[in-house]
């Protein structure tokens, strides 16, 4: 296997110099064949015996490039592993000079499609990645902050937006970029003097002030601080002031406001600018620079578009940031009126203030844009699908059934075909359709006390009529009234009332029933001068004068306890259907804990006694939904004595 393997590096070194020299893959892909059906691993033979060829023929030669590209083109035919080229190129960055990296750079940014292609990126992404930090590492960030920039930027070209290794998703800082100025207030008062054209005074507490705020940038949740928030806003104010002091002239040649429009001057201006402009990653802090650095107005903007991108930081909603950094009003009103004054020293800072303040401006709010899309979540961006024109190509013809058929088959199922779909959905919602007519979503009627206490018009005809179905379908107090009054108002007041007091007297709180002395004291406040309560009054008026009520009679406690036995254990199910709360068939419950008929008869008869529809014929009705069959039957043999009279009476 060895001396295969020798042979095999031995022909691929051969096919890579002619290939190399004809820059074209037909000799190695003839070598591949020979060599992949012997048994031997052809694919990580041929990576080897590029990585050895790298080093021994391309760097004398100086044809790093076509080499790679080579290597693109074996990977497009499968010879190699797909990280091959990246690997090589890693090779390259480790044994060339920081120069010749510059330079072998560009190719790595022009072939940055070729890097993004599928049978590249998922392979590659993580070499290329480390290539491009080790490149970092050895760099300097002050003396090659050009190149710096520009592997940076190729890694945002190269992986998408949603790329968790570029984003800085939990909201960190880097607390490491520490600004060290001078500390020694004796050495730096001597060097720094009071300016004769200037109307600040330049002394060692300004110096302090303004290289301080350098650390709140670094660190802009110390401004939740309130100990360091006044300190940023007394070094923010005094430096601002100073800025403001400390006007700035735009040097501009007449010749060119005569022959140009202002906004033309600036836009020439802000290109000469970019082209002649020089950009530092750190400024240097010597006492005796300070005067010059608040005349230079790139340092000045640099500055002030901090502030700006503090403020924004502070006020912004961002997701990993502590529940305890808020600011209170001061400090927004603080931050709201600064922000009016950099923009207004932005706008006079020469050249072109005022398009420099208004790109500031467009891009913080795009920043803000970028923020509420990292609370999001950063999902990933991706292009809209294609719509297909319909009108190039007709529509295929939809197969119709045949209704027999589509009929038959729903039958099947149980269910029911409407010819609509929308229909048919809303048919087969329920199994039963009549069981669903008689539900309590389907109840559209207002009860009887909210009906009477909101009225719009109390005097208008079809609000009596209604008043006076509902009071006859809900109430006994219908059948209740003796004297017959001379106006529908009236009448109708008079029975809100009555049914306002009767409902205070007669509800009682099952969660915490009255004592047996206070149930005494009750009944004695409702005993009439018969000896009986109002509610036996009421019952007894009601029969006397009446026998065709409405609302049937109030079961018995013969009649009770024989539907707690025939319900049994099922009274939870009933109680939910009569609108009892969790809480309250809790306290059903553990009234009797060892009889489960106990329990039943008595949230039945809390039911009768508080709820104004209470009765058999309601009762027998709701078991008849619940399939509770035997019980229904058992209330109709209660209620055939009382049809039975009222036909004797007829």
């Amino acid at each position: 296997m060895s001396s295969l393997y020798s042979r095999a590096q031995s022909e691929f070194t051969e096919s890579l110099t002619k290939c190399l020299e004809k820059k074209d893959i037909e000799q190695l892909k003839a070598s591949y064949g020979v060599f992949d059906v012997n048994g031997l691993d052809a694919k990580s033979t041929l990576d080897q015996t590029f990585r050895e060829f790298l080093f021994k023929t391309v760097f004398q030669n100086k044809s790093c490039v076509d080499f790679i590209d080579l290597s693109v083109k074996a990977v497009r035919n499968n010879l190699v592993t797909s990280a091959l080229p990246i690997t090589l190129l890693g090779d390259m960055f480790d044994a060339v000079t920081l120069d010749e990296s510059e330079k072998l750079f560009r190719y790595v940014e022009d072939n940055v499609d070729v890097w993004k292609e599928p049978v590249f990126f998922s392979s590659c992404k993580n070499h290329l990645l480390r290539m491009c930090n080790d490149l970092l590492r050895r760099l300097s960030r002050s003396q090659n902050t050009v190149f710096c920039g520009r592997i940076l930027l190729f890694l945002a070209k190269f992986f998408p937006f949603s790329e968790r290794s570029g984003l800085n998703v939990v909201s960190e800082f880097n607390l490491e970029n520490l600004t060290e100025y001078a500390s020694d207030a004796i050495d730096i008062d001597d060097s720094l003097v009071d300016s004769e054209d200037v109307q600040v005074k330049i002394d060692y507490n300004l110096y302090c002030k303004f290289w301080g705020l350098q650390d709140f940038f670094r660190n802009p949740n110390q401004c939740y601080n309130t100990v360091q928030w006044k300190t940023f806003a007394l070094h923010a104010s005094s430096v601002l002031s100073a800025f403001n002091s400390f006007k700035l002239e735009e040097p501009r040649d007449s010749s060119s406001k005569n022959d140009k429009d202002d906004d033309q001057n600036e836009d020439v201006e802000m290109q000469e600018e970019i082209r002649t402009q020089h950009f530092f990653s750190k400024f240097l802090t010597n006492s005796k620079l300070l005067a010059l650095q608040l005349s230079d107005s790139n340092f000045r903007r640099s500055v002030l578009v901090q502030c700006l991108i503090l403020f924004q930081y502070l006020r912004s909603t961002v997701k990993f940031k502590a529940d305890t950094f808020s600011l209170n009003a001061s400090q927004s009103e603080f931050i709201k009126e600064t922000e009016v004054q950099i923009y207004k020293l932005l706008e006079e800072t020469p050249p072109c203030g005022k398009k420099f303040a208004k790109t500031v401006r467009h891009m913080l709010q795009r920043e803000e844009l970028w923020n509420t899309w990292k609370n999001d979540g950063c999902k990933e961006f991706k292009r809209p699908d294609v719509s297909i024109d319909e009108s190039i190509k007709p529509p295929a013809k939809k197969f119709k059934r045949n209704l027999g058929d589509a009929i038959g088959d729903a039958s099947k199922q149980s269910k029911f075909y409407m010819g609509n779909a929308e229909l048919t959905r809303l048919w087969n919602l329920c199994p039963d359709n009549l069981q669903a007519c008689r539900g309590a979503d389907r109840n559209f009627l207002p009860s009887i006390e909210q009906y009477l206490e909101n009225p719009k018009d109390k005097t208008d005809a079809t609000f009596e009529w209604r008043a006076l179905r509902l009071l006859a379908r809900q109430s006994p107090h219908f059948f209740t009234m003796i004297q017959t009054p001379n106006k529908v108002a009236d009448y109708l007041e008079s029975v809100r009332k009555k049914i306002s007091e009767s409902r205070t007297k007669t509800r009682v709180d099952p969660v915490e029933p009255l004592n047996p002395v206070e149930i005494e004291e009750v009944q004695i406040q409702n005993t009439n001068e018969d000896g009986l309560t109002e509610d036996a009054e009421m019952l007894r008026s009601a029969d006397q004068d009446d026998k065709n009520t409405h609302k049937t009679a109030i079961a018995t406690p013969e009649q009770l306890k024989e539907l707690s036995v025939i319900i049994g254990g099922t009274w939870q199910k009933l109680g939910s259907k009569l609108g009892y709360t969790p809480d309250l068939l809790k306290f059903f419950a553990d009234s009797n804990t060892a009889n489960v008929q106990e329990q039943c008869r008595t949230m039945l008869q809390h039911w009768f006694n508080d709820d104004d529809d209470a009765s058999l014929d309601n009762l027998s009705y709701i078991l008849e939904g619940l399939d509770m069959i035997a019980a229904a039957d058992a209330i109709k043999r209660f209620l055939e004595p009382a049809d039975k009279m009222e036909d004797i009476s007829e």
